[in-house]
């Protein structure tokens, strides 16, 4: 692995974590502070518990972290969490962006070799 990449399980957990709706609004509403678990349940059609579960997810994930302050627990985000997820994407569309661009030019090839084909009168 090299020095600042994700492993392959911390890749599934964070994306995993992205996939549902109610962790992604989570996320948009601990940047704009730290909101107590008990005040995030209040907003979702849910549990207390299934929020925990939710928070939890996130906190696996690395994108957020639970502070206990006297009663409550808050849910703080990482500055750069969804920055990660960016640079996981970011590798992944170079390597795919490479492998179209060879196969691009492998293709331009193609009518080369087929003319080349028909003119020595060889080929099937």
């Amino acid at each position: 692995m090299v020095v600042g990449e994700l492993t392959d399980d911390e890749v599934d957990r964070l994306f995993h974590a992205l996939a549902d709706a109610t962790r992604r609004d989570i996320l948009r509403r601990c940047v704009q502070g730290e909101p107590s678990i008990s005040r995030l349940a209040d907003d979702y059609p849910m549990s207390f518990a299934a929020v925990q579960k939710h928070v939890a997810v996130l906190e696996r994930a690395g994108m957020v972290v639970k502070e206990r302050r006297g009663r409550e627990q808050l849910v703080r985000t990482y500055p750069d969490a969804v920055g990660r997820a960016r640079r996981v994407l970011d590798r992944l569309e170079t390597a795919w962006r490479g492998r179209v661009d060879r196969m691009a030019d492998l293709l331009a090839q193609v009518p080369h070799a087929e003319k080349s084909t028909r003119s020595t009168g060889r080929g099937g």
